[in-house]
């Protein structure tokens, strides 16, 4: 049997002497932040005997008279307008709970989704007993956040015939603080894929469909087999998605497919490989520089 061997790599020592203020600005919890008692005590701190005090890992951050740490590694934090990802963990009365990566479950209302058929009527009794026939426990979806309650929670709805329940693909969950916020997060890529970045950081990879009749309303689902080449591209592109979001690059339609691309020397098994994660993200890095430049 064939083992993969490799030499062990050398770690490279990241100094954050080089950096402006880097010794004052990361903080682990328990750090002194400051002594000054003018200081208003922010989000991420607490006080220790007159002490200013991280009670987070993360970035100090100062507005005048105020300090906070922001953490850097966090929850979902929705706003109006975002395109999520998200799994159906619950069917109550008149709605769904989604488990979308925030601190609370999401809700998705009857009222907020497309019955099939694209119908616009008030929901009756009879759609509530029919709500396991439309989404289920274990579903995917994907919606917009329609509001943010009080406590965080966020209200979700489909009434767009580009949301609604997915079929055949993979998901990718990465930080959301990777994705870039865009006008569109739904791509067609060339490669022949399509990709939806949620901003809650779900990332969901699947072939490109075929052109639908528009009353489907958001339901339709495909059960066909997936061809070989097209689970390779999605294979691919799911490598590259996790090998970017090692190395805390911004994920948009751009950057994965540069990504995409520069791997295409490698077989699919290899892009996790640490060397190889490192070149093809450094050829993301330069084909991301020169298009800005």
């Amino acid at each position: 049997m064939a083992v993969d061997m490799r030499l062990p790599a050398i770690l490279k020592q990241i100094s954050l002497s080089g950096s402006k203020n880097a010794a004052s600005t990361l903080v682990v919890p328990g750090d002194v932040i400051t002594t000054d008692t003018g200081f208003m005590r922010g989000h991420g701190t607490y006080l220790d005997e007159d002490k200013l005090t991280a009670s987070v890992a993360g970035e100090v951050e100062r507005v005048n008279k105020l300090i906070c740490v922001r953490p850097l590694k966090t929850r979902y934090n929705g706003e109006v307008g975002d395109v999520v990802v998200g799994r159906v963990v619950e069917v109550q009365q008149k709605r769904w709970k989604v488990e979308t990566s925030s601190r609370l479950d999401s809700v998705l209302l009857l009222s907020s989704v497309n019955l099939p058929g694209g119908e616009l009527r008030r929901r009756s009794a009879e759609d509530e007993l029919s709500m396991r026939d439309y989404l289920q426990e274990g579903d995917l979806i994907s919606a917009e956040v329609q509001a943010v309650y009080s406590d965080g929670s966020l209200s979700l709805h489909t009434r767009s015939l580009k949301y609604g329940k997915l079929g055949q693909g993979v998901v990718v969950q990465v930080s959301p603080s990777l994705v870039k916020r865009q006008k569109t997060h739904f791509h067609n890529l060339p490669c022949g894929a399509s990709i939806i970045l949620g901003n809650n950081g779900y990332i969901w990879l699947f072939p490109t469909p075929p052109q639908q009749d528009e009353d489907v309303g958001g339901y339709y689902t495909s059960t066909e087999p997936v061809a070989l080449s097209d689970r390779e591209v999605i294979s691919r592109l799911r490598n590259c998605i996790l090998a970017l979001a090692a190395h805390k690059v911004l994920l948009f339609d751009t950057s994965v497919l540069y990504c995409y691309e520069s791997s295409l020397s490698h077989q699919i098994k290899d892009i996790l490989k640490p060397e190889v994660t490192e070149e093809v993200v450094l050829l993301t890095r330069h084909r991301l520089a020169d298009q800005e430049g």
